[in-house]
């Protein structure tokens, strides 16, 4: 019988501060897909905020620090985040990319890094996990995700095999929900242009719930819905699959 991978989970910033139950869900998740689950100690933050906001000196030091540590486990890095699986994919080779020591140590990082919902269908190739979710869903394809990843298949073909479940297609899905990170702090004002708009657009579903894959869209986009009075609860897609 072959062993059962181990696989290293990366918590995620946003994640473990404000929504811990995504953590917990993801690894509950690669278990019952036949993997083991290890938190690896001393990981902090992946450096895209400060990356974002054009620190990169300070991203330098994070993304060091996230390697170091990485780099004492093996087996692949899975996070529950586009956007931070991103940054560590594509964007750590930009911080070192003049650094003949770091570079190539980024990119042995960046082979074995993946998003949760990739790691589950290219990697381990499964989709039905045998989830009994009997809601009216919809789903929110986060821009890391979709745009930088190009990850859209995977998420879909996990919600397509959950028992039960009525999926409806969210109008203009592939519109940013406008959070953005820093550009929501810069631009406040788009920003809450665009929030509205995709609010719009999922009480259009008349969905119970709207599925999505990062926590940052989740948060932000949930804090619109409860203003609106919309009554579509936002999940993670950890946390459908582990139900």
């Amino acid at each position: 019988m072959p062993m059962s991978p181990t696989v290293n989970l990366f918590a995620t910033c946003l994640a473990d501060t404000f929504r811990k139950n995504i953590v917990d869900a993801t690894e509950k998740v690669l278990q019952r897909a036949g993997a083991e689950v290890r938190r690896p100690e001393g990981l902090t933050c992946c450096g895209q905020p400060a990356f974002n906001a054009g620190d990169w000196d300070d991203a330098r030091r994070m993304a060091q620090h996230t390697i170091q540590v990485l780099e004492a486990y093996d087996g692949p890095v899975v996070l529950p985040a586009g956007s931070c699986t991103a940054m560590i994919r594509h964007h750590y080779a930009d911080l070192f990319a003049d650094d003949p020591h770091w570079l190539p140590r980024a990119q042995q990082l960046a082979a074995r890094t993946y998003e949760l919902t990739e790691y589950l269908v290219d990697v381990l190739g499964v989709t039905d996990l045998g989830v009994h979710f009997p809601y009216r869903i919809t789903y929110h394809p986060s821009c890391h995700l979709l745009r930088s990843l190009g990850v859209d298949r995977q998420p879909r073909a996990l919600l397509a095999a959950l028992h039960g479940a009525e999926f409806v297609e969210l109008p203009h899905a592939d519109e940013c929900c406008g959070f953005g990170g820093v550009f929501s702090a810069e631009h406040p004002d788009i920003a809450q242009a665009m929030l509205e708009r995709k609010v719009a657009n999922i009480a259009a579903t008349q969905a119970d719930f709207c599925i999505t894959a990062d926590p940052s869209c989740l948060l932000h986009i949930q804090g619109g819905l409860n203003r609106a009075g919309v009554s579509t609860q936002m999940r993670h897609i950890a946390e459908v699959l582990s139900a």
